[in-house]
């Protein structure tokens, strides 16, 4: 009888001790921890890794300019300069934006494989100087040639809106798979605006990275967030990475710090966001925007 209750009170101890164990180890799984805006991440299933936090350059972007080009060529050049200093190594640029002459040339001391480029195709009509749109391999040539460097690390296909743009782009998709398989172009994806669009990028294998817009408010987005919000779940679950744009309302909220703050929780919050793309317009923007989400709390 000993001899089993000393047993029981060992089996019951060592019980006890499991469970207390088990919810130290469950605290600390699920204590809140910080975000860093400029940690490494792995963007999707790519082989890329990327800074959270992007250097956008389209802000009212088209006909080859935007807001960081009309800052002229100093006052842009201290912005790319800012945010890699800051520890930015993602940046985001489009023919549509006018904004490929600037980086690499910036960054000419910084080894290019310190740093990743989106770049974007603008296929669409209008919105571009010229009317011609020629296939995407007379287009990447000149792209490279304007960027200043061998290859492209994220290419997207710009504003796709069509439930049906993975029949529709078909060639242009298939030139640039071509480019991809040889390494000039490592990420292919999309960036989309309207549901259709977004919802289609799911089941789409060609696509491995995409632009989509969001922020708690629906402003610029392609729906309410209720709608929006259940299609990014499943591009993250398929491995996609998801890029968000908008998170600042379009600009809307850049002098209201709660909204701001409001924005940046919501879709840090939501679990299937990777990459936050802002176009900062001054250095000290970046500070700001670095701050909020450096005390945005993992849930």
């Amino acid at each position: 009888m000993k001899i089993k209750r000393r047993r029981f009170i060992q089996q019951s101890a060592l019980g006890v001790g499991g469970i207390l164990c088990g919810a130290r180890l469950a605290s600390a799984e699920t204590k809140p921890r910080n975000f860093d805006p400029y940690e490494t991440i792995p963007f999707g299933r790519t082989k890329l890794d990327v800074t959270r936090l992007c250097l956008g350059t389209g802000m009212n972007g088209g006909q080859r300019q935007s807001n960081q080009t009309r800052l002229g060529k100093e006052k842009f050049e201290d912005l790319i300069h800012g945010a890699y200093d800051r520890g930015i190594r993602l940046f985001d640029m489009a023919d549509l934006y006018g904004t490929h002459p600037y980086l690499i040339p910036t960054l000419k001391d910084i080894p290019r494989d310190n740093y990743k480029i989106v770049s974007k195709l603008w296929w669409r009509p209008g919105s571009l100087p010229e009317k011609e749109r020629p296939d995407a391999d007379i287009v990447v040539a000149r792209f490279l040639k304007e960027l200043r460097t061998d290859y492209i690390d994220v290419l997207l296909l710009h504003c796709v809106t069509s439930a049906k743009w993975p029949e529709e782009l078909r060639k242009q998709m298939d030139i640039l798979s071509g480019y991809k398989g040889k390494g000039i172009i490592r990420a292919l994806g999309v960036s989309c605006h309207s549901l259709d669009a977004l919802d289609a990028a799911v089941s789409e294998p060609w696509v491995q990275c995409v632009h989509t817009r969001i922020n708690p408010d629906g402003v610029q987005m392609d729906g309410p967030a209720d709608k929006v919000v259940p299609i990014l779940k499943r591009l993250h679950a398929a491995g996609k990475a998801v890029t968000g744009m908008k998170l600042v309302g379009a600009g809307k909220w850049r002098n209201d710090p709660e909204k701001h703050a409001e924005s940046i929780r919501f879709v840090l919050g939501l679990g299937c966001v990777d990459v936050l793309n802002v176009g900062f317009e001054k250095p000290e923007e970046i500070d700001d925007f670095a701050g909020v989400v450096s005390k945005t709390a993992r849930a």
